[in-house]
């Protein structure tokens, strides 16, 4: 009986280079790609539990993943404030529209500012063509700043 050989593990693209330092990081090192996104049409019933698992805000995105806005958990909380069933409303008429973004070049010190100036969580990151590429959140910034090399100049 032959029996299968496994394939050796995947190793990281930056495997044998030198780690970065914390201020040359950027969007790019730190983005989480693997970021649960919803439709406009979707109800608010159904985006609320979305957001139970996926954490405090998720992109809205059409067919070709173009960022349309953001829903987050504070949107749910303010319909609920106002009366609103969830059922009887969509991730449009929830969602923040126009959110802020940032592509994949952004300097990791300019998130900082970007997500402590704004009062953010979490900011969605796109392309050029304003295509969603992945979410980064503070607890991504704060897991970069906490690497070994990426250690702040004194």
């Amino acid at each position: 009986m032959a029996t299968k050989r496994k394939a050796p593990a995947k190793r990281s693209v930056s495997a044998g280079r030198a780690p970065k330092r914390f201020e040359d990081l950027t969007v790019k090192d730190i983005v989480n790609r693997r970021v649960q996104s919803v439709r406009p049409d979707l109800t608010g019933d159904k985006v609320a539990s979305v957001l139970l698992k996926a954490g405090g805000a998720v992109p809205v995105v059409d067919r070709s993943k173009q960022l349309l806005g953001v829903v987050s958990e504070h949107d749910v909380l303010v319909a609920l404030d106002e009366g609103h069933t969830w059922g009887a409303r969509t991730v449009r008429d929830l969602m923040s529209a126009n959110p802020y973004s940032v592509r994949p070049e952004t300097s990791v010190p300019t998130l900082v500012h970007v997500l402590t100036e704004s009062d953010l969580l979490s900011v969605p990151v796109v392309n050029e063509r304003n295509r969603l590429l992945g979410m980064v959140t503070r607890r991504d910034v704060v897991r970069a700043a906490l690497r070994p090399a990426a250690k702040r100049r004194s």
